[in-house]
Protein backbone atom coordinates (compact mmCIF):
# COMPACT_ATOMS: atom_id res chain seq x y z
CA UNK A 1 0.00 0.00 0.00
CA UNK A 2 1.64 3.48 -1.15
CA UNK A 3 1.23 6.58 0.52
CA UNK A 4 -1.72 7.64 -1.83
CA UNK A 5 -3.99 4.94 -0.50
CA UNK A 6 -3.76 5.18 2.59
CA UNK A 7 -6.33 7.12 4.55
CA UNK A 8 -8.24 7.65 1.07
CA UNK A 9 -11.70 8.28 1.26
CA UNK A 10 -13.74 7.49 -1.59
CA UNK A 11 -17.35 7.99 -1.98
CA UNK A 12 -19.27 5.46 -4.41
CA UNK A 13 -22.96 6.74 -5.95
CA UNK A 14 -24.77 4.13 -7.50
CA UNK A 15 -28.35 2.97 -7.58
CA UNK A 16 -27.59 -0.91 -8.47
CA UNK A 17 -26.52 -2.75 -5.04
CA UNK A 18 -24.51 -5.05 -7.21
CA UNK A 19 -22.20 -2.11 -8.76
CA UNK A 20 -21.70 -0.01 -5.52
CA UNK A 21 -20.45 -3.62 -3.57
CA UNK A 22 -18.42 -4.57 -6.59
CA UNK A 23 -16.75 -1.21 -6.52
CA UNK A 24 -16.23 -0.84 -3.11
CA UNK A 25 -14.76 -4.64 -2.92
CA UNK A 26 -12.35 -3.53 -6.10
CA UNK A 27 -11.23 -0.57 -4.67
CA UNK A 28 -10.64 -1.43 -1.00
CA UNK A 29 -9.19 -4.23 -2.36
CA UNK A 30 -6.52 -2.05 -3.58
CA UNK A 31 -6.22 -0.71 -0.47
CA UNK A 32 -8.12 2.60 -0.63
CA UNK A 33 -10.15 2.71 3.00
CA UNK A 34 -12.38 4.10 3.35
CA UNK A 35 -15.11 3.67 0.87
CA UNK A 36 -18.59 4.68 1.66
CA UNK A 37 -21.73 3.80 -0.77
CA UNK A 38 -24.70 5.45 -1.46
CA UNK A 39 -27.76 4.28 -3.47
CA UNK A 40 -29.29 8.03 -3.88
CA UNK A 41 -29.17 11.82 -4.04
CA UNK A 42 -30.49 12.06 -1.18
CA UNK A 43 -27.84 9.42 0.60
CA UNK A 44 -24.94 10.80 -1.41
CA UNK A 45 -25.49 14.70 -0.01
CA UNK A 46 -25.76 13.08 3.38
CA UNK A 47 -22.61 11.92 3.68
CA UNK A 48 -20.96 14.40 1.75
CA UNK A 49 -22.25 16.54 4.76
CA UNK A 50 -20.86 14.74 7.09
CA UNK A 51 -17.38 13.92 6.09
CA UNK A 52 -14.81 14.85 3.34
CA UNK A 53 -14.01 12.83 0.79
CA UNK A 54 -10.67 12.57 -1.83
CA UNK A 55 -12.87 10.72 -4.76
CA UNK A 56 -16.54 10.75 -6.05
CA UNK A 57 -17.58 8.09 -8.36
CA UNK A 58 -21.30 8.50 -9.16
CA UNK A 59 -23.44 6.80 -11.87
CA UNK A 60 -25.17 9.33 -14.33
CA UNK A 61 -28.45 7.77 -13.75
CA UNK A 62 -29.53 7.84 -9.76
CA UNK A 63 -33.35 7.73 -9.85
CA UNK A 64 -35.72 11.05 -9.86
CA UNK A 65 -32.09 12.85 -10.01
CA UNK A 66 -28.56 12.52 -11.37
CA UNK A 67 -24.99 12.33 -11.47
CA UNK A 68 -25.35 15.53 -12.73
CA UNK A 69 -26.90 17.06 -9.83
CA UNK A 70 -24.28 15.29 -7.64
CA UNK A 71 -21.64 17.01 -9.39
CA UNK A 72 -23.65 20.61 -9.55
CA UNK A 73 -24.14 20.19 -5.65
CA UNK A 74 -20.05 19.54 -4.92
CA UNK A 75 -19.17 22.88 -7.02
CA UNK A 76 -22.09 25.27 -5.55
CA UNK A 77 -20.65 23.62 -2.03
CA UNK A 78 -17.18 24.67 -2.75
CA UNK A 79 -15.43 20.65 -2.60
CA UNK A 80 -12.23 20.08 -4.25
CA UNK A 81 -12.70 17.01 -4.77
CA UNK A 82 -12.47 14.77 -8.57
CA UNK A 83 -16.03 13.08 -9.58
CA UNK A 84 -15.49 10.65 -11.65
CA UNK A 85 -18.74 10.09 -13.48
CA UNK A 86 -20.32 6.67 -15.26
CA UNK A 87 -23.05 5.71 -17.26
CA UNK A 88 -24.35 3.23 -19.59
CA UNK A 89 -26.00 5.41 -21.98
CA UNK A 90 -22.87 8.26 -22.74
CA UNK A 91 -23.90 11.01 -25.13
CA UNK A 92 -22.34 14.05 -26.26
CA UNK A 93 -24.36 16.09 -24.48
CA UNK A 94 -23.78 14.71 -20.77
CA UNK A 95 -20.06 14.64 -21.32
CA UNK A 96 -19.93 18.03 -22.26
CA UNK A 97 -22.04 18.99 -19.57
CA UNK A 98 -19.90 16.75 -16.82
CA UNK A 99 -16.80 18.25 -18.02
CA UNK A 100 -17.98 21.75 -17.80
CA UNK A 101 -18.98 21.56 -14.46
CA UNK A 102 -15.13 19.74 -13.87
CA UNK A 103 -15.75 15.63 -13.59
CA UNK A 104 -12.37 14.53 -14.05
CA UNK A 105 -13.38 11.53 -16.58
CA UNK A 106 -16.62 10.00 -18.15
CA UNK A 107 -16.12 5.99 -17.65
CA UNK A 108 -18.88 3.82 -19.90
CA UNK A 109 -20.55 0.90 -18.80
CA UNK A 110 -19.58 -2.28 -18.30
CA UNK A 111 -16.61 -0.80 -16.36
CA UNK A 112 -13.80 -2.87 -16.22
CA UNK A 113 -11.65 -3.41 -13.16
CA UNK A 114 -8.62 -1.84 -14.37
CA UNK A 115 -9.99 1.08 -15.84
CA UNK A 116 -11.88 1.47 -12.85
CA UNK A 117 -8.03 1.43 -10.48
CA UNK A 118 -6.41 3.56 -13.29
CA UNK A 119 -8.78 6.46 -13.19
CA UNK A 120 -8.99 6.05 -9.53
CA UNK A 121 -5.55 6.35 -9.24
CA UNK A 122 -4.96 9.28 -11.62
CA UNK A 123 -7.46 11.23 -9.94
CA UNK A 124 -6.22 10.44 -6.53
CA UNK A 125 -3.09 11.83 -8.19
CA UNK A 126 -3.95 14.52 -9.33
CA UNK A 127 -5.82 15.63 -6.26
CA UNK A 128 -3.22 14.53 -4.26
CA UNK A 129 -1.09 17.66 -6.66
CA UNK A 130 -3.62 19.98 -6.05
CA UNK A 131 -3.74 19.66 -2.64
CA UNK A 132 0.01 20.52 -2.29
CA UNK A 133 -0.72 23.33 -4.46
CA UNK A 134 -3.80 24.50 -2.46
CA UNK A 135 -1.06 24.21 0.66
CA UNK A 136 1.50 25.78 -1.20
CA UNK A 137 -0.99 28.66 -2.44
CA UNK A 138 -2.60 29.02 1.43
CA UNK A 139 1.37 29.00 2.68
CA UNK A 140 1.64 32.28 0.71
CA UNK A 141 -1.27 33.68 0.72
CA UNK A 142 -0.94 32.97 4.66
CA UNK A 143 2.65 35.05 4.33
CA UNK A 144 1.07 37.74 2.07
CA UNK A 145 -1.62 38.24 4.64
CA UNK A 146 1.04 38.32 7.16
CA UNK A 147 3.10 41.12 5.43
CA UNK A 148 -0.32 43.21 4.61
CA UNK A 149 -1.04 43.03 8.23
CA UNK A 150 2.30 44.55 9.30
CA UNK A 151 1.95 47.13 6.12
CA UNK A 152 -1.15 48.40 7.30
CA UNK A 153 -0.90 47.83 11.19
CA UNK A 154 2.51 49.77 12.29
CA UNK A 155 2.13 52.97 13.41
CA UNK A 156 5.02 54.34 11.23
CA UNK A 157 3.75 55.70 7.73
CA UNK A 158 5.04 53.81 4.58
CA UNK A 159 4.82 54.79 1.10
CA UNK A 160 6.18 52.70 -1.93
CA UNK A 161 6.91 54.52 -5.31
CA UNK A 162 7.82 53.26 -8.49
CA UNK A 163 10.84 54.49 -10.72
CA UNK A 164 8.32 57.33 -12.33
CA UNK A 165 7.38 58.38 -8.16
CA UNK A 166 4.00 57.31 -8.58
CA UNK A 167 2.19 55.63 -5.12
CA UNK A 168 2.49 51.80 -5.44
CA UNK A 169 1.26 51.66 -2.00
CA UNK A 170 0.92 53.70 1.32
CA UNK A 171 -0.58 52.52 4.60
CA UNK A 172 -3.18 53.82 6.59
CA UNK A 173 -0.68 56.17 9.36
CA UNK A 174 0.41 57.38 6.05
CA UNK A 175 -2.54 58.33 4.81
CA UNK A 176 -3.75 60.03 7.52
CA UNK A 177 -0.86 61.87 8.36
CA UNK A 178 -0.64 62.71 4.56
CA UNK A 179 -4.32 64.53 5.43
CA UNK A 180 -3.35 65.87 8.78
CA UNK A 181 -0.64 67.74 6.80
CA UNK A 182 -2.65 68.78 3.36
CA UNK A 183 -6.60 67.44 3.04
CA UNK A 184 -6.43 65.00 0.37
CA UNK A 185 -2.52 65.08 0.09
CA UNK A 186 -3.06 60.99 0.70
CA UNK A 187 -5.67 60.23 -2.60
CA UNK A 188 -2.49 61.78 -4.79
CA UNK A 189 -1.02 59.15 -7.29
CA UNK A 190 2.06 60.71 -7.33
CA UNK A 191 4.22 61.45 -4.35
CA UNK A 192 5.08 64.85 -6.43
CA UNK A 193 2.35 66.62 -4.51
CA UNK A 194 3.74 65.69 -1.19
CA UNK A 195 7.87 66.69 -2.38
CA UNK A 196 6.84 69.64 -3.93
CA UNK A 197 5.73 71.12 -0.43
CA UNK A 198 8.82 73.33 0.68
CA UNK A 199 9.48 71.42 3.62
CA UNK A 200 9.50 67.94 1.87
CA UNK A 201 12.43 69.50 -0.80
CA UNK A 202 15.13 67.57 0.87
CA UNK A 203 13.00 64.33 0.48
CA UNK A 204 12.07 64.24 -3.28
CA UNK A 205 16.08 64.74 -3.73
CA UNK A 206 16.97 61.77 -1.87
CA UNK A 207 14.21 59.74 -3.43
CA UNK A 208 15.68 60.71 -6.94
CA UNK A 209 19.54 59.99 -5.88
CA UNK A 210 18.11 56.34 -4.46
CA UNK A 211 16.34 55.59 -7.23
CA UNK A 212 19.77 56.95 -9.29
CA UNK A 213 21.97 54.57 -7.23
CA UNK A 214 19.91 51.90 -5.28
CA UNK A 215 21.14 52.53 -2.32
CA UNK A 216 19.96 53.44 1.19
CA UNK A 217 19.50 57.44 1.68
CA UNK A 218 20.16 59.41 4.92
CA UNK A 219 17.51 59.70 7.15
CA UNK A 220 16.31 63.46 7.08
CA UNK A 221 14.65 65.13 10.32
CA UNK A 222 11.56 67.22 8.56
CA UNK A 223 10.25 70.00 10.05
CA UNK A 224 6.75 70.88 8.26
CA UNK A 225 3.53 72.72 9.32
CA UNK A 226 -0.19 70.57 9.30
CA UNK A 227 -3.75 72.13 8.27
CA UNK A 228 -4.07 72.79 11.60
CA UNK A 229 -1.29 74.71 12.20
CA UNK A 230 0.54 72.83 14.37
CA UNK A 231 4.14 72.20 13.92
CA UNK A 232 5.38 68.73 13.25
CA UNK A 233 9.01 66.97 13.64
CA UNK A 234 9.18 64.05 10.93
CA UNK A 235 12.04 61.30 10.72
CA UNK A 236 11.78 60.46 6.89
CA UNK A 237 14.32 57.72 5.58
CA UNK A 238 13.88 55.93 1.84
CA UNK A 239 15.65 52.36 0.42
CA UNK A 240 15.53 50.81 -2.68
CA UNK A 241 12.50 48.72 -3.40
CA UNK A 242 14.19 45.77 -5.11
CA UNK A 243 12.42 42.47 -7.07
CA UNK A 244 13.80 38.81 -5.91
CA UNK A 245 16.22 38.91 -9.21
CA UNK A 246 17.97 42.07 -7.77
CA UNK A 247 16.51 44.51 -9.79
CA UNK A 248 15.34 48.26 -8.68
CA UNK A 249 11.13 48.84 -9.22
CA UNK A 250 11.31 51.58 -7.29
CA UNK A 251 11.67 52.96 -3.45
CA UNK A 252 10.01 52.64 0.12
CA UNK A 253 9.37 55.87 2.14
CA UNK A 254 9.57 55.16 5.94
CA UNK A 255 7.82 58.25 7.68
CA UNK A 256 8.10 58.62 11.92
CA UNK A 257 6.60 61.48 13.68
CA UNK A 258 8.68 62.56 16.14
CA UNK A 259 6.39 65.44 17.54
CA UNK A 260 5.41 65.45 21.09
CA UNK A 261 1.57 64.52 21.98
CA UNK A 262 -0.70 66.92 23.01
CA UNK A 263 -1.90 65.54 26.74
CA UNK A 264 -4.59 63.46 26.68
CA UNK A 265 -7.74 63.50 28.83
CA UNK A 266 -7.19 60.65 31.80
CA UNK A 267 -10.29 61.15 33.06
CA UNK A 268 -13.02 58.39 32.72
CA UNK A 269 -15.28 58.73 30.24
CA UNK A 270 -18.99 58.39 30.41
CA UNK A 271 -19.84 58.43 26.38
CA UNK A 272 -17.99 57.31 23.52
CA UNK A 273 -19.57 58.02 20.35
CA UNK A 274 -23.06 56.23 20.54
CA UNK A 275 -22.06 54.34 23.36
CA UNK A 276 -22.71 54.93 27.07
CA UNK A 277 -20.79 53.71 30.48
CA UNK A 278 -18.18 54.29 32.58
CA UNK A 279 -17.75 50.91 33.82
CA UNK A 280 -13.80 49.46 33.35
CA UNK A 281 -15.61 46.78 31.03
CA UNK A 282 -16.63 49.77 28.59
CA UNK A 283 -13.16 52.02 28.78
CA UNK A 284 -11.27 48.53 27.71
CA UNK A 285 -14.05 48.76 24.59
CA UNK A 286 -12.88 52.68 24.01
CA UNK A 287 -9.37 52.15 23.68
CA UNK A 288 -10.16 49.23 21.90
CA UNK A 289 -11.80 50.77 18.54
CA UNK A 290 -9.56 53.80 19.25
CA UNK A 291 -6.34 51.64 18.37
CA UNK A 292 -7.85 49.61 15.83
CA UNK A 293 -10.22 52.13 14.09
CA UNK A 294 -6.86 54.00 12.77
CA UNK A 295 -5.90 50.88 11.19
CA UNK A 296 -7.53 49.35 7.80
CA UNK A 297 -7.55 45.66 8.99
CA UNK A 298 -10.65 43.38 8.67
CA UNK A 299 -12.68 43.15 12.56
CA UNK A 300 -14.69 40.84 13.85
CA UNK A 301 -17.22 42.30 16.14
CA UNK A 302 -18.98 39.53 18.88
CA UNK A 303 -20.96 39.84 21.53
CA UNK A 304 -24.59 39.11 22.99
CA UNK A 305 -27.54 40.50 21.02
CA UNK A 306 -28.74 43.74 22.36
CA UNK A 307 -24.88 44.26 23.36
CA UNK A 308 -24.53 47.10 20.23
CA UNK A 309 -22.67 45.86 17.45
CA UNK A 310 -23.72 48.67 14.97
CA UNK A 311 -22.65 51.14 17.35
CA UNK A 312 -19.59 49.51 17.85
CA UNK A 313 -19.00 49.09 13.64
CA UNK A 314 -20.31 52.83 13.60
CA UNK A 315 -17.58 53.82 16.15
CA UNK A 316 -14.68 52.32 14.28
CA UNK A 317 -15.72 53.72 10.93
CA UNK A 318 -15.61 57.35 12.91
CA UNK A 319 -12.22 56.53 14.21
CA UNK A 320 -10.82 55.80 10.83
CA UNK A 321 -9.16 57.58 7.75
CA UNK A 322 -12.36 56.64 5.93
CA UNK A 323 -14.97 58.53 8.18
CA UNK A 324 -15.80 61.10 5.33
CA UNK A 325 -16.58 58.21 3.32
CA UNK A 326 -19.96 55.97 3.36
CA UNK A 327 -20.81 53.25 5.93
CA UNK A 328 -22.91 50.31 4.26
CA UNK A 329 -24.38 48.13 6.70
CA UNK A 330 -25.78 44.92 5.51
CA UNK A 331 -27.84 43.02 7.56
CA UNK A 332 -27.01 39.58 6.67
CA UNK A 333 -30.35 37.56 8.10
CA UNK A 334 -32.83 40.24 6.56
CA UNK A 335 -32.31 39.92 3.38
CA UNK A 336 -33.52 36.29 1.71
CA UNK A 337 -30.75 34.14 0.67
CA UNK A 338 -31.84 34.07 -2.67
CA UNK A 339 -31.16 37.76 -3.10
CA UNK A 340 -28.29 38.13 -0.76
CA UNK A 341 -25.49 37.42 -3.66
CA UNK A 342 -27.26 40.26 -5.73
CA UNK A 343 -27.65 42.42 -2.69
CA UNK A 344 -23.91 42.08 -2.09
CA UNK A 345 -22.63 42.20 -5.35
CA UNK A 346 -24.95 44.05 -7.88
CA UNK A 347 -25.99 42.03 -11.12
CA UNK A 348 -26.43 43.23 -14.54
CA UNK A 349 -29.58 43.70 -16.66
CA UNK A 350 -30.76 40.51 -17.78
CA UNK A 351 -28.56 37.95 -15.65
CA UNK A 352 -31.52 36.58 -13.95
CA UNK A 353 -35.47 36.27 -14.41
CA UNK A 354 -36.27 39.60 -12.96
CA UNK A 355 -32.92 41.25 -13.53
CA UNK A 356 -34.66 43.93 -15.80
CA UNK A 357 -31.65 46.44 -15.13
CA UNK A 358 -28.21 46.96 -13.67
CA UNK A 359 -28.01 47.21 -10.03
CA UNK A 360 -24.84 48.77 -8.12
CA UNK A 361 -24.38 46.16 -4.97
CA UNK A 362 -23.56 46.72 -1.36
CA UNK A 363 -19.70 46.40 -1.80
CA UNK A 364 -19.26 48.77 -4.73
CA UNK A 365 -21.43 51.03 -2.54
CA UNK A 366 -19.07 51.02 -0.23
CA UNK A 367 -15.67 51.67 -2.45
CA UNK A 368 -13.34 53.94 -0.38
CA UNK A 369 -15.50 53.34 2.53
CA UNK A 370 -16.28 50.46 5.45
CA UNK A 371 -18.97 47.68 4.80
CA UNK A 372 -20.57 46.14 7.88
CA UNK A 373 -22.01 42.72 7.42
CA UNK A 374 -24.15 42.41 10.59
CA UNK A 375 -25.03 38.54 11.98
CA UNK A 376 -22.03 37.55 9.59
CA UNK A 377 -22.73 33.89 10.93
CA UNK A 378 -26.01 33.01 9.23
CA UNK A 379 -24.28 33.36 5.63
CA UNK A 380 -25.00 30.06 3.39
CA UNK A 381 -21.66 28.37 2.42
CA UNK A 382 -21.71 29.41 -1.42
CA UNK A 383 -21.80 32.99 0.00
CA UNK A 384 -19.15 32.48 2.18
CA UNK A 385 -16.52 30.98 -0.54
CA UNK A 386 -17.57 34.26 -2.62
CA UNK A 387 -16.81 36.62 0.50
CA UNK A 388 -14.09 34.83 1.02
CA UNK A 389 -12.14 35.47 -1.99
CA UNK A 390 -13.50 38.98 -2.23
CA UNK A 391 -11.56 39.67 1.40
CA UNK A 392 -8.51 38.02 -0.84
CA UNK A 393 -8.29 39.88 -3.80
CA UNK A 394 -9.88 42.94 -2.88
CA UNK A 395 -11.98 42.64 -6.64
CA UNK A 396 -15.46 40.46 -7.22
CA UNK A 397 -18.00 39.70 -10.38
CA UNK A 398 -21.12 41.35 -9.88
CA UNK A 399 -23.80 38.37 -11.02
CA UNK A 400 -23.86 38.10 -14.62
CA UNK A 401 -20.77 39.84 -15.45
CA UNK A 402 -17.32 38.27 -16.51
CA UNK A 403 -14.87 41.18 -15.99
CA UNK A 404 -13.74 41.52 -12.46
CA UNK A 405 -14.28 44.85 -10.02
CA UNK A 406 -11.58 46.24 -8.04
CA UNK A 407 -12.95 47.98 -4.97
CA UNK A 408 -11.03 49.91 -2.29
CA UNK A 409 -13.50 48.31 0.78
CA UNK A 410 -12.84 47.89 4.91
CA UNK A 411 -14.81 45.23 5.96
CA UNK A 412 -16.65 45.14 9.78
CA UNK A 413 -18.22 41.80 9.97
CA UNK A 414 -20.32 41.40 13.56
CA UNK A 415 -22.61 37.80 15.20
CA UNK A 416 -23.76 37.05 18.41
CA UNK A 417 -23.25 33.32 17.61
CA UNK A 418 -20.71 31.47 18.27
CA UNK A 419 -18.61 31.54 15.02
CA UNK A 420 -15.87 28.72 16.49
CA UNK A 421 -18.54 26.36 17.13
CA UNK A 422 -19.30 26.62 13.70
CA UNK A 423 -16.43 26.34 12.25
CA UNK A 424 -16.06 23.11 13.86
CA UNK A 425 -19.34 21.43 13.11
CA UNK A 426 -18.59 22.74 9.24
CA UNK A 427 -21.55 25.19 9.14
CA UNK A 428 -19.12 28.09 8.69
CA UNK A 429 -15.44 28.10 6.89
CA UNK A 430 -12.60 28.14 8.71
CA UNK A 431 -10.59 30.07 5.72
CA UNK A 432 -13.06 32.83 6.00
CA UNK A 433 -13.09 32.92 10.15
CA UNK A 434 -9.61 33.40 10.21
CA UNK A 435 -9.75 36.53 7.37
CA UNK A 436 -12.79 38.01 9.13
CA UNK A 437 -11.34 37.46 12.93
CA UNK A 438 -8.14 40.11 11.87
CA UNK A 439 -9.13 42.08 15.14
CA UNK A 440 -11.25 40.94 18.04
CA UNK A 441 -14.10 43.39 19.64
CA UNK A 442 -15.67 41.86 22.08
CA UNK A 443 -18.69 43.76 23.27
CA UNK A 444 -19.72 42.61 27.20
CA UNK A 445 -22.69 42.04 28.36
CA UNK A 446 -25.07 44.69 30.27
CA UNK A 447 -25.04 42.14 33.38
CA UNK A 448 -20.87 42.90 33.75
CA UNK A 449 -20.84 46.47 33.11
CA UNK A 450 -22.23 47.51 36.52
CA UNK A 451 -23.50 51.01 37.39
CA UNK A 452 -23.91 51.38 33.57
CA UNK A 453 -27.31 50.39 33.65
CA UNK A 454 -28.12 53.16 35.97
CA UNK A 455 -26.40 55.84 33.33
CA UNK A 456 -28.67 53.70 30.70
CA UNK A 457 -31.83 54.21 32.51
CA UNK A 458 -32.01 57.84 33.16
CA UNK A 459 -30.82 58.17 29.66
CA UNK A 460 -33.68 56.27 28.24
CA UNK A 461 -35.68 58.32 30.78
CA UNK A 462 -34.54 61.55 29.41
CA UNK A 463 -34.64 60.36 25.61
CA UNK A 464 -38.04 58.31 26.06
CA UNK A 465 -40.30 60.33 27.92
CA UNK A 466 -40.89 63.38 25.73
CA UNK A 467 -41.87 60.71 22.87
CA UNK A 468 -44.41 59.81 24.75
CA UNK A 469 -45.82 63.13 26.37
CA UNK A 470 -44.68 62.19 29.81
CA UNK A 471 -42.80 64.53 32.53
CA UNK A 472 -40.70 62.25 33.93
CA UNK A 473 -38.28 63.32 36.40
CA UNK A 474 -36.88 59.18 37.31
CA UNK A 475 -37.21 55.84 39.06
CA UNK A 476 -37.82 54.75 42.43
CA UNK A 477 -34.63 53.29 44.90
CA UNK A 478 -36.18 50.03 44.49
CA UNK A 479 -37.03 49.69 41.01
CA UNK A 480 -33.63 50.81 40.21
CA UNK A 481 -32.65 48.09 42.25
CA UNK A 482 -34.96 45.19 40.79
CA UNK A 483 -33.02 46.42 37.23
CA UNK A 484 -29.97 46.28 38.71
CA UNK A 485 -30.17 42.86 40.30
CA UNK A 486 -31.67 41.56 36.60
CA UNK A 487 -29.41 39.11 34.46
CA UNK A 488 -31.00 41.23 30.85
CA UNK A 489 -30.16 38.69 28.77
CA UNK A 490 -31.44 41.45 25.98
CA UNK A 491 -28.94 43.57 27.29
CA UNK A 492 -28.91 47.26 26.68
CA UNK A 493 -31.72 46.78 23.76
CA UNK A 494 -34.12 44.75 26.67
CA UNK A 495 -33.38 47.96 29.38
CA UNK A 496 -34.33 50.54 26.81
CA UNK A 497 -37.79 48.17 26.05
CA UNK A 498 -38.73 48.22 29.52
CA UNK A 499 -37.79 51.83 30.20
CA UNK A 500 -40.22 52.65 26.68
CA UNK A 501 -42.76 50.10 28.46
CA UNK A 502 -42.26 51.67 31.88
CA UNK A 503 -42.41 55.05 30.18
CA UNK A 504 -45.95 54.39 28.72
CA UNK A 505 -47.59 52.90 31.40
CA UNK A 506 -46.51 55.51 34.28
CA UNK A 507 -48.97 57.63 35.18
CA UNK A 508 -46.90 60.20 37.55
CA UNK A 509 -43.76 61.18 37.49
CA UNK A 510 -41.70 59.09 39.07
CA UNK A 511 -41.15 55.14 37.18
CA UNK A 512 -41.84 52.50 39.93
CA UNK A 513 -41.47 48.67 40.51
CA UNK A 514 -45.71 48.90 39.19
CA UNK A 515 -44.08 49.20 35.80
CA UNK A 516 -41.98 47.12 35.68
CA UNK A 517 -42.50 43.73 33.58
CA UNK A 518 -43.07 40.76 35.70
CA UNK A 519 -40.15 38.77 35.21
CA UNK A 520 -38.55 41.69 36.36
CA UNK A 521 -39.70 41.90 39.37
CA UNK A 522 -39.68 38.02 40.81
CA UNK A 523 -36.54 37.44 40.06
CA UNK A 524 -34.32 36.35 42.44
CA UNK A 525 -30.46 36.67 42.46
CA UNK A 526 -28.85 33.12 42.32
CA UNK A 527 -28.46 31.53 45.85
CA UNK A 528 -24.29 31.09 46.58
CA UNK A 529 -24.29 27.49 46.27
CA UNK A 530 -21.19 25.47 48.43
CA UNK A 531 -17.72 25.55 47.95
CA UNK A 532 -16.74 21.76 45.95
CA UNK A 533 -12.91 20.59 46.02
CA UNK A 534 -13.40 21.81 42.17
CA UNK A 535 -14.28 25.63 43.15
CA UNK A 536 -17.70 27.17 43.14
CA UNK A 537 -20.23 24.94 41.97
CA UNK A 538 -22.21 27.18 39.01
CA UNK A 539 -25.50 28.86 40.54
CA UNK A 540 -28.38 28.23 38.97
CA UNK A 541 -31.06 31.01 38.61
CA UNK A 542 -34.05 30.88 41.50
CA UNK A 543 -37.27 32.80 40.26
CA UNK A 544 -41.15 32.43 41.16
CA UNK A 545 -42.83 29.62 39.94
CA UNK A 546 -44.76 30.55 37.21
CA UNK A 547 -48.43 30.38 37.17
CA UNK A 548 -48.81 29.72 33.25
CA UNK A 549 -47.64 26.10 31.50
CA UNK A 550 -43.61 26.43 30.30
CA UNK A 551 -44.31 27.67 26.40
CA UNK A 552 -42.16 25.76 24.08
CA UNK A 553 -40.04 28.54 21.56
CA UNK A 554 -42.42 28.17 18.63
CA UNK A 555 -45.67 28.83 21.28
CA UNK A 556 -43.76 31.78 22.71
CA UNK A 557 -43.43 33.36 19.15
CA UNK A 558 -46.42 32.67 18.25
CA UNK A 559 -48.41 34.11 20.93
CA UNK A 560 -46.01 37.34 20.85
CA UNK A 561 -46.69 37.28 16.75
CA UNK A 562 -50.66 37.13 17.96
CA UNK A 563 -50.18 39.62 20.40
CA UNK A 564 -48.41 41.89 17.56
CA UNK A 565 -50.97 41.37 15.24
CA UNK A 566 -48.48 39.97 13.31
CA UNK A 567 -45.61 42.74 13.03
CA UNK A 568 -42.09 41.22 13.52
CA UNK A 569 -40.74 44.15 15.10
CA UNK A 570 -43.36 44.62 17.85
CA UNK A 571 -43.03 40.39 18.35
CA UNK A 572 -39.51 40.86 18.74
CA UNK A 573 -39.51 43.56 21.18
CA UNK A 574 -42.01 41.71 23.47
CA UNK A 575 -39.64 38.72 23.52
CA UNK A 576 -36.67 41.02 24.28
CA UNK A 577 -34.85 39.71 21.41
CA UNK A 578 -33.54 41.58 18.22
CA UNK A 579 -35.49 41.75 15.14
CA UNK A 580 -32.91 39.45 13.45
CA UNK A 581 -32.72 37.44 16.07
CA UNK A 582 -36.61 36.84 15.70
CA UNK A 583 -36.05 36.00 12.12
CA UNK A 584 -33.12 33.51 12.64
CA UNK A 585 -35.62 31.67 15.10
CA UNK A 586 -38.57 31.50 12.90
CA UNK A 587 -36.24 30.30 10.19
CA UNK A 588 -34.44 27.69 12.02
CA UNK A 589 -38.04 26.60 14.07
CA UNK A 590 -39.09 26.15 10.32
CA UNK A 591 -42.27 28.25 10.84
CA UNK A 592 -44.40 28.67 8.30
CA UNK A 593 -46.63 32.01 9.26
CA UNK A 594 -48.39 32.28 5.85
CA UNK A 595 -51.69 30.46 7.19
CA UNK A 596 -51.11 32.12 10.48
CA UNK A 597 -54.25 33.94 12.09
CA UNK A 598 -52.70 36.79 13.48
Amino acid sequence: MNNLEQGTAILVIDDEESLRDTFQFFLQNQGYAPVITASTYEEALQELSDRSFDLIISDIVLGGNTGIDVLKRVRELGLNCPVVMITGYPTVETAAEAVRLGAFDYIPKPVDKEALLKTARLALRQHQLEQGQRRAERERERYRAFLETVFKSVTDGIVTVDLNLDVMEINPAARLLFNELQPGLADQRSIVPLCGREDFALVKKELLQVLKTGQEGTPHLVECQGGDQRKKVLSIAAAPLKDGAGGLEGAVMVIRDLTSPEPRQTGRRQQFHRFLGASDAMQAVYTLIENVGRVDLTVLITGESGTGKELAAEALHRESHRKNRSLVKVDCTAIPETLLESELFGHRKGSFTGADRDRMGRILQADGGTLFLDEIGDIPPMMQLRLLRFLQESTFYPVGQDTPLRVDVRVIAATNVDLKEKVRSGAFREDLYFRLRVIDVILPPLRERGDDILLLIDHFIAKIAPKVGKSIGGMSDQARQLLLDYPWPGNVRELEHVIERACVLCQGTTLSADELPTEIVVYRQPEEQPQTEAGLERPATVAAPRTAPDLSPTERILQALKKAGGNKAKAARLLGIDRTTLYRKIRELQMDLTQADF
